[in-house]
């Protein structure tokens, strides 16, 4: 027995004596072969790694309104992934899951049922093991709490080792506020080879230099323990861009022009509201109908930068040519009219009802024979001298707002003979001119002639930097203060006058505008067909210190309102009352008397500063005047009734709730009643009453 156990004893020792040996035989080949026989290989692969480049990518830099509220910024977002290919993954366990994740999945993120979630998180388990996606999207791009929500659902709640769950992180453009502007300020995309994100259209695309930065670099360096990534070059992140969006109304304006196109249910309308002194476009709307509801209006292409025939909205412009190039001696001169005028082949129509019609009131009735006639007469022997004239003035110059899809106006050149295209012109057929040129146009004969640059940009900060654009001229002067001055009265007609062809809706007894009605027919096979038409309205308000310019376009409405003046003149005239009431034209906080009472004193609204005086002397009546004051709730909803909007807004958001109000003037009655019991976050409704 000892002689068998010493010989298993020696069998054993010997066998891991061979089997040191031999691992200790294949380490020293092992080691020769990486240090002398395959070397080369070896060092080709760390000089390889050592010199790879790795690019990391900057932060793009933001977008902000006029106030520095934020419009488009960056947000890391999460994408909480399955891997079902972890070795330790539980799938009974998942399976077993699967409703009750679905129910939580249901009810946090709404998109899908109960039902279709649980679908959607069975699909992987069709196929083969082998097969199984490894980064299986749950809900994708949530925000940090949101993913902190997902990881306590049941059986992602689990240990990751056994569910495979991770997250996958990346940066997101977003704009804070949904689709307000959404066209202008643009949208970002990347490819797969191009991994740094690039702007795409509107503001994104026009400034994508400054926004997007510069790519920094980083290397591999061997240190005593470890190759580690050595940031050779840092990246630049992208500059902010200060934009001159004025976010209040920017709300206005889209407000208003949805309320038109929800009546009329026209198929797409652009607005822009310029500031008259420095061009700045303080709200840019664009609204398509929405092709999946056909009820709802969506931000969409951007109209307000897309040339279209402009209608009767030149005329100004014809008018403010012919003046300045000395061609209209008299603008009290009277013309024949009619209901027709020939001109070759051509026959011109007019809606005019008079035999005849004086030069100074073609703006106020939108006479296509009078303006044609008058620029007959200053060009009929040179007609290229009218296209030459538009052209020394800066019309057709580029802008450069800002805007990436901006196109100069087309307005064609003119032959010797060739009158029908001159008369064509003159009354805005036979061009093409984007709503931002006319409202650029509208704004230097309300600035007195100053043919300020509209601008979408009003500076940049960011790496040390904080600059502001100066507002710069397309041309000092369009026209001389005289012309501008006699324009101004002739479009305060069209609103004003007897005949005017905006008096009926656009004359506001708070806002005095001027502007110019606009119809344009569209063209089919060649010809215009009546009835389906773009109505537009210029103008600016208030008359006699204008401070801002408002152009609005009204594309192909089917119900209700068919004209400039029900539909653009419309959206104008509401934009006006609304800035008004919040106090935007410069006028004060001071008051006069209203017809209703609350307690003992009268209610009052806001006026006009030039109106002070004369509102004190009416309330004051030589006894001392009061304000009334509405009385204090101890709880709920705070009592507004009495107030102007804008004091009203600020008690109730102060307090938590969210406000909607119709009307304009003074707060006559609310909705819950003040006292009532309710959350922070209930929406309040005011109606506001002259």
């Amino acid at each position: 027995m000892k002689r068998e156990n010493r010989k298993n004893i020696l069998f054993r020792y010997g066998s891991i004596v061979a089997l040191i040996l031999l691992l200790s035989m294949r380490i020293v080949y092992k080691l020769a072969d990486n240090t002398v026989m395959s070397a080369d290989k070896w060092n080709a692969k760390a000089a390889a790694t050592l010199s790879s480049i790795d690019t990391i990518l900057p932060v793009r830099g933001n977008i902000l309104a006029a106030d520095g509220s934020v419009l488009a910024t960056n947000m890391r977002v999460y994408t909480p992934t399955i891997d079902f290919r972890v070795p330790k993954f539980d799938e009974k366990y998942y399976k077993q899951a699967i409703d009750s994740l679905a129910d939580s999945l249901a009810k946090y993120f709404p998109e899908r049922d109960r039902k279709a979630w649980g679908e959607y998180l069975a699909r992987p388990l069709k196929k083969k093991k082998e097969n199984r996606t490894r980064s299986f999207p749950i809900v994708k791009k949530l925000s940090y709490d949101q993913w902190r929500l997902v990881r306590t659902f049941p059986f992602l709640k689990a240990r990751p080792k056994i569910t495979g769950l991770y997250k996958q992180e990346e940066l997101a453009r977003v704009r804070p506020y949904g689709d307000m502007a959404r066209r202008s300020i643009g949208a970002v995309g990347q490819t797969k080879t191009v991994k740094v994100p690039f702007g795409i259209y509107g503001l994104e695309k026009a400034l994508d230099s400054l926004l997007t930065g510069q790519v920094g670099y980083s290397k591999k360096v061997p240190l005593t323990s470890a190759i580690v990534d050595w940031t050779d070059m840092p990246p630049v992140d992208g500059y902010d861009v200060l934009t001159t969006i004025d976010i209040k109304m920017q709300d206005i304006v889209e407000t208003e022009l949805n309320k038109v196109l929800d009546v009329c249910k026209a198929d797409w309308g652009t607005a822009v509201l310029m500031e008259v002194g420095t061009g700045d476009i303080k709200a840019i709307v664009n609204l398509e109908r929405n092709a999946e509801s056909g009820e709802t209006y969506i931000e969409s292409l951007n109209y307000a930068v897309r040339r279209v025939e402009p209608g009767s909205v030149v005329k100004a412009l014809s008018l403010l040519i012919a003046m300045e190039d000395g061609r209209v001696p008299n603008l009290n001169k009277v013309y024949s009219t009619g209901s027709n005028m020939r001109i070759g082949n051509t026959s011109l129509q007019d809606c005019s009802k008079s035999d005849t019609l004086s030069l100074n009131r073609a703006l106020e009735i939108s006479s296509n024979i009078v303006t044609s006639k008058m620029i007959l007469d200053a060009y009929r022997d040179d007609p290229g001298r009218f296209y030459t004239r538009i052209k020394q003035s800066g019309f057709l110059d580029r802008f450069h707002t800002g805007i990436a899809e901006e196109v100069a106006p087309r307005i064609d050149s003119l032959g010797a003979k060739d009158l029908v295209s001159l008369t064509r012109q003159s009354f805005g057929y036979a061009t093409e001119i984007s709503p931002l040129y006319t409202c650029a146009l509208y704004n230097a004969i309300a600035g007195g002639g100053r043919f300020v640059r509209p601008r979408l940009v009003r500076g940049v900060r960011g790496n040390g930097i904080d600059s502001v654009c100066p507002v710069s001229y397309v041309r000092d002067h369009i026209c001389s203060e005289a012309t501008a001055k006699e324009l101004r009265t002739m479009l305060h007609k069209v609103v004003w006058g007897p005949r005017g062809t905006a008096r009926r809706i656009v004359k506001s007894d708070k806002v005095e505008i001027a502007g110019k009605t606009g119809t344009a027919n569209m063209i089919r096979d060649g010809k215009y067909v009546r009835g389906i038409s773009r109505l537009s309205f210029c103008g600016f308000f208030p008359y006699d210190n204008p401070r801002y310019t408002c152009m609005v376009v009204v594309a192909y409405p089917r119900e209700t309102w068919r004209s400039p003046e029900t539909t653009s003149g419309r959206v104008v005239k509401n934009v006006a009352e609304a800035m008004f009431a919040r106090g935007m034209l410069g006028n004060s906080t001071d008051y006069k008397t209203d017809t209703q009472r609350q307690g003992d004193y009268p209610v009052y609204y806001a006026c006009l500063d030039n109106n002070v005086a004369a509102v004190h002397g009416l309330i004051g009546g030589g006894s001392k005047a009061m304000l009334a004051k509405p009385s204090k709730v101890k709880s709920g909803v705070p009592n507004v009734i009495g107030l102007g909007l804008r004091e009203a807004l600020e008690i109730l958001e102060k307090a938590g709730y969210n406000v909607k109000f119709t009307g304009s003037g003074y707060v006559s009655a609310q909705t819950p009643t003040p006292g009532t019991a309710s959350k922070p976050g209930t929406k309040v409704t005011l109606t506001l009453h002259e």
